[in-house]
């Protein structure tokens, strides 16, 4: 578990339960596969009323190093202060992948010019998501499932797909929400401002800084 820190900026988290059911007395542990701090904001906070929440953060895509040290200290930030945080009695726990962009380029090779959303992405979340069924699998986890769907820019259904087979092939069950809905975008923009979190303005990889324009 990470350690507690103090709130900064005055900014406290505050459970958004308006679209949630009250939390059940026996709650479910899903390991929740994450690509970056903003993005696990909104979703942390919808899952919190139904489950113990593991981060899992596996992203091989990011392969600039000092891109990935940045997203990743952005994670541990909102972790840590939502632990922190009045209310919250079941802290979010963080587990960090291997970090190991080469494994993304062997994945994606021969893709190299498909667009943005194209077949190459499809790879790329079957990659983050296939390592994150193994580690639910490995660590005793019932549920997996991932941020990814909360960007507009992302498909639900090859995510839902994806997830799907995955599961079956592990013995678990994929959380298949789509994020994205009931505002839920909206919602991961309103908490990484008042987290004060880095916010990226491309996916990760190096085809995506290129197609953004990104030195």
């Amino acid at each position: 578990m990470l350690p507690q820190t103090q709130e900064r900026g005055g900014v406290p988290y505050v459970p958004d339960l308006s679209d949630n059911s009250a939390p059940s007395e026996a709650r479910k542990r899903i390991a929740l596969h994450s690509c970056c701090g903003p993005c696990s904001t909104a979703v942390i906070e919808r899952l919190a009323p139904d489950f113990d929440i593991t981060v899992f953060f596996y992203n091989p895509n990011i392969t600039d190093c000092a891109e990935y040290e940045r997203r990743l200290d952005a994670q541990r930030d909102f972790i840590e202060r939502y632990n922190a945080s009045p209310g919250v009695d079941r802290p979010v726990t963080l587990s960090v992948g291997a970090y190991e962009p080469e494994v993304f380029f062997s994945r994606t090779a021969g893709l190299e010019t498909e667009p943005e959303g194209g077949a190459r992405c499809a790879v790329c979340f079957e990659l983050r998501l296939e390592k994150s069924a193994e580690f639910a699998s490995m660590h005793g986890f019932e549920y997996f499932t991932t941020t990814l769907s909360v960007s507009p820019h992302k498909d639900h259904s090859v995510i839902h797909g994806i997830g799907t087979r995955l599961a079956l092939r592990c013995g678990l069950t994929f959380h298949a929400e789509d994020f994205k809905k009931r505002d839920g975008y909206k919602r991961s923009l309103e908490l990484s401002r008042a987290y004060g979190l880095y916010r990226q303005n491309y996916c990760g990889c190096e085809f995506s800084r290129r197609e953004a324009g990104i030195r």
